[in-house]
Protein backbone atom coordinates (compact mmCIF):
# COMPACT_ATOMS: atom_id res chain seq x y z
CA UNK A 1 0.00 0.00 0.00
CA UNK A 2 1.53 3.27 -0.89
CA UNK A 3 1.41 6.30 1.06
CA UNK A 4 0.63 9.20 0.31
CA UNK A 5 3.33 11.85 2.20
CA UNK A 6 1.22 15.05 0.87
CA UNK A 7 -1.54 14.83 3.62
CA UNK A 8 -1.06 17.02 6.75
CA UNK A 9 -1.73 15.36 10.33
CA UNK A 10 -3.41 17.89 12.55
CA UNK A 11 -3.62 17.86 16.07
CA UNK A 12 -6.72 16.65 17.54
CA UNK A 13 -9.67 19.34 18.10
CA UNK A 14 -8.70 19.96 22.01
CA UNK A 15 -5.23 20.66 21.35
CA UNK A 16 -4.51 18.83 24.58
CA UNK A 17 -6.16 21.34 26.46
CA UNK A 18 -8.08 20.05 29.32
CA UNK A 19 -11.39 22.36 30.71
CA UNK A 20 -11.48 22.07 34.48
CA UNK A 21 -14.54 23.77 35.92
CA UNK A 22 -14.62 25.70 38.70
CA UNK A 23 -17.53 25.56 39.61
CA UNK A 24 -19.70 23.00 41.69
CA UNK A 25 -23.48 22.55 41.67
CA UNK A 26 -24.06 20.15 44.65
CA UNK A 27 -27.77 18.31 45.11
CA UNK A 28 -27.91 19.76 48.79
CA UNK A 29 -27.99 23.35 49.43
CA UNK A 30 -27.87 24.41 52.76
CA UNK A 31 -28.05 28.51 53.43
CA UNK A 32 -25.61 30.00 55.58
CA UNK A 33 -28.46 30.98 58.08
CA UNK A 34 -29.50 27.30 58.58
CA UNK A 35 -25.57 26.34 59.33
CA UNK A 36 -25.62 29.40 62.15
CA UNK A 37 -28.81 28.33 63.83
CA UNK A 38 -27.57 24.32 63.43
CA UNK A 39 -24.93 25.37 65.46
CA UNK A 40 -26.47 27.54 67.93
CA UNK A 41 -28.81 24.79 68.94
CA UNK A 42 -25.30 22.18 68.86
CA UNK A 43 -23.98 24.53 71.50
CA UNK A 44 -27.03 25.08 73.92
CA UNK A 45 -27.47 21.09 73.95
CA UNK A 46 -23.71 20.78 75.17
CA UNK A 47 -24.41 23.74 77.23
CA UNK A 48 -27.44 21.78 78.84
CA UNK A 49 -25.64 18.71 79.01
CA UNK A 50 -22.47 19.90 80.99
CA UNK A 51 -24.68 21.69 83.34
CA UNK A 52 -27.32 18.68 83.78
CA UNK A 53 -24.10 16.76 84.69
CA UNK A 54 -21.38 18.92 86.42
CA UNK A 55 -19.35 16.06 87.49
CA UNK A 56 -18.73 14.81 84.02
CA UNK A 57 -20.02 11.21 85.05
Amino acid sequence: MATDKSKVRLPSSSGGIMQYYDEYSSKLHISPWHVIILVAIVMVIVILLNALNPFGL
